[in-house]
């Protein structure tokens, strides 16, 4: 089971900008989903795949949805970051290659935030999906 809040916040929202430019890449996309990157060739990114194109492994854990649209990330980079709520936002430049923001002149990008005080004693173990 995976808990996508704590203390009822969310563990990732969206931007208005980042909630434009989904429905934007769903014109051309209807079914997507989000893996938050761990590095390599093209860091910390949000990646967005065609659903049928990207296999969500045993070790991904699902963060929640965004304007409908599952956010899912590795088990090794979630316990890195499970203290933290993540903002998936919009700025200008290339996506990653093989992300479906590539060629747009736009990017999703990862911003985020520290959960504190209570949220950060309530946060359970997650297990992947």
């Amino acid at each position: 089971m995976t808990e996508t809040t704590i203390n009822g916040e969310p563990r990732v929202l969206a931007t208005d900008a980042a909630l434009a430019f989904i429905d934007e890449i769903q014109a051309d996309y209807p079914n997507i989903l989000f893996h938050q990157s761990g590095g390599c060739c093209d860091g910390s990114s949000p990646m967005c795949y065609p659903t049928d194109d990207f296999l969500v492994g045993d070790n991904d854990i699902k963060l929640g949805e965004i304007g409908g649209v599952p956010v899912y990330i590795s088990a090794s980079q979630f316990e890195a970051w499970k203290h933290t709520q993540l903002i998936i936002d919009v700025v200008p430049g290339r996506g990653g290659m093989f992300s479906l923001d590539n060629g747009r002149e736009r990017r999703f990008l990862t911003r985020s935030r520290l959960f504190g005080g209570g949220e950060a004693c309530a946060i359970p173990s997650v297990t992947p999906a």
